[in-house]
C-alpha cells in the first residue's frame, strides 16, 4: 500500500511533503504538472507526508475518499503515461 495524493493539491503543490519525504517518492515536473505524485512503487507507506499536507491531499491508499479514488490510479499512471494523466487532471479540474 501506498499514499495518494488526491484533488485538493491540484494548484497548490506546498511541497512540504517533498521535503518530509525520506525515500523521495514525491516527484512533479516543474512548470508543467498541476499536483504532486507519490511513487507506489517508491513509498515505504511510513505517513511522513500526510500530516505536513496543508490542504490535506494526502491519504494512505485505503483511506481515499470514495470521491477521489481516481487519484490511486493517477498517481501510479503518471510515471508511466504522464501526458495522459495530465489531460485527465485538467479534465477534473479544469485551470
Amino acid at each position: 500500500m501506498a499514499y495518494v495524493i488526491c484533488e485538493p493539491c491540484i494548484d497548490v503543490m506546498d511541497k512540504s511533503c517533498v521535503e518530509v519525504c525520506p525515500v523521495d517518492c514525491i516527484h512533479y515536473e516543474e512548470g508543467v504538472d498541476r499536483k504532486l505524485y507519490i511513487d507506489p512503487d517508491e513509498c515505504i507507506d511510513c505517513g511522513a507526508c500526510e500530516p505536513v499536507c496543508p490542504v490535506t491531499a494526502i491519504f494512505a491508499e485505503d483511506d481515499v475518499p470514495e470521491q477521489w479514488k481516481e487519484y490511486i490510479e493517477l498517481d501510479a499512471n503518471w510515471y508511466k503515461d504522464p501526458d495522459s494523466v495530465r489531460a485527465r487532471i485538467n479534465e477534473l479540474k479544469p485551470a
